[in-house]
């Protein structure tokens, strides 16, 4: 017992830290995860967030301390977002027969996305440098704090807004599509992608390669449409 407690105040004290704490939590929830035959209420990536938060309080680590050694995870997340490109490559004849579709399902998603939150924040006095963190908070991470920041909101909000909205969507996405009667898995996926980023296109991927490939699409459609039209329309109501 007193080797673990020195290793582990060694292993505290260095950027390992924060590398091997978000590995070692995402590994067990993934096999709890697994165990519970993906269960939407055992997303890997919510209680990953909750050991990570216990384990910093527990241990009075201070954030930076922790994000020393998880930026190299960080860094990985723009080439995972692009790896999404080959099952897409995959189904690019489907796509290119249903582009027009895509597009307007795309767009209409983005602006009840971004158009709901801000007009809910607007109704509940929230100040504007609170709605405009608000607005890209369905499209992924990297493009929402970038947004944020373009249009003088604060990034570190928008990442809040974006993992709250990212994990509603994955836990809660399948039984609002089972709800309102939502069949075929392009149709389930490219919903979760397009309200979920990255946390629903994750739980596509798991639950079926095609609804994984659509849901990677509409992440990027997203993030493409939203690093375009959000700052205009941020601009015109400036």
């Amino acid at each position: 017992m007193n080797d673990f407690v020195q290793f582990f105040t060694y292993l505290s004290s260095t950027p390992l830290f924060g590398l091997t704490a978000t590995l070692g939590a995402y590994v067990l929830a993934s096999a709890v995860y697994a165990r519970l035959d993906a269960n939407p209420w055992a997303n890997p990536v919510l209680w990953s967030v909750v050991v990570l938060i216990l384990l910093l309080l527990v241990t009075h680590t201070p954030y930076p301390r922790y994000f020393a050694g998880a930026q190299f995870i960080h860094f990985l997340l723009g080439p995972a977002v692009v790896a999404l490109a080959w099952p897409l490559w995959l189904r690019r004849e489907v796509l290119l027969r249903h582009i027009r579709t895509l597009l307007t399902a795309a767009v209409l998603g983005g602006i009840a996305g971004c158009g709901s939150a801000v007009l809910m924040g607007w109704a509940m006095g929230l100040p504007p440098d609170l709605l405009r963190s608000l607005s890209p908070k369905a499209i992924t991470a990297p493009v929402a704090m970038g947004i944020a920041q373009s249009i003088h909101g604060v990034p570190e909000l928008t990442a809040v807004f974006v993992l709250i909205t990212g994990l509603i969507g994955a836990i809660g996405g399948s039984y609002v599509l089972n709800a309102i009667g939502a069949r075929g898995w392009a149709v389930r996926g490219f919903a979760l992608g397009a309200q979920s980023h990255g946390f629903g296109t994750a739980r596509a991927i798991y639950v079926h390669p095609e609804a994984g490939a659509f849901a990677g699409l509409a992440l990027g459609m997203q993030a493409l449409i939203g690093s375009i039209l959000i700052p205009l329309i941020a601009a015109f109501f400036a």
